[in-house]
């Protein structure tokens, strides 16, 4: 065979050769798409699944969270409705109670006054009593007044050599001694009170003022 012959030869195998790489090359390519698309498929497949499971359990869906929210509301409303109905029960318990209280408390100072009103009565209504009888009678009514109304928790306010303090003390009048110092108290003209620790009365009198 002439050389030519065998070189065409050659040359046509060798492109024979280099057509079936290509081919080769271009199904392993279209193999290699085609397993890119399926794993595509898979995930899309993989993901519309879970989708359509939140779907139907409700994570996503508008109208139930709206039906969720409507029933948390309607519990809070029936919670707070249920907190308001126990405070008006504590403020109506709590008013009788101090209602029943305050009776209370009437009641007994008026008990202990009871005393004095007849002692009062029996003096009035005594004849031919002379001066100093009339007197100790109503020291004695005196006594037991201070007696019952200290009982119920009045105080006297103390004034004796005390400073001035508005908080128990009212000023009326200020006048000049040069033996005692500024603010104290130099007269009362008035006795003052507390009950309990609180004030009632104030006591009134007279302040030095140098």
């Amino acid at each position: 065979m002439p050389s030519f012959m065998k070189d065409e030869l050659k040359k046509k195998d060798e492109e024979k050769l280099e057509e079936m790489k290509r081919e080769i090359d271009e199904v392993e390519a279209a193999d290699a798409a085609e397993d890119a698309a399926d794993d595509v498929r898979a995930e899309t497949s993989e993901g519309s699944r879970e989708g359509t499971e939140e779907a139907e359990n409700g994570a996503d869906d508008p109208v139930k969270r709206a039906e969720k929210l409507e029933a948390d509301l309607a519990e809070k409303d029936a919670q707070m409705l249920r907190l308001r109905a126990d405070f008006d029960n504590f403020r109506r318990r709590s008013a009788k109670e101090r209602e029943e209280l305050t009776a209370v408390v009437t009641q007994g100072i008026l008990t202990d006054m009871l005393p004095l009103l007849d002692n009062f009565e029996r003096a009035l209504s005594a004849e031919g009593s002379d001066l100093d009888s009339f007197r100790a009678g109503v020291s004695m009514i005196y006594k037991q007044m201070q007696e019952a109304l200290a009982k119920n928790g009045l105080e006297v306010i103390d004034t004796k050599d005390k400073k001035f303090d508005p908080n128990f003390h009212q000023a009326v009048m200020r006048v000049q001694d040069p033996e005692k110092e500024d603010d104290t108290i130099e007269q009362e003209l008035q006795k003052g009170y507390m009950a309990k620790g609180r004030v009632i009365r104030p006591s009134m009198v007279q302040v030095v003022s140098n």
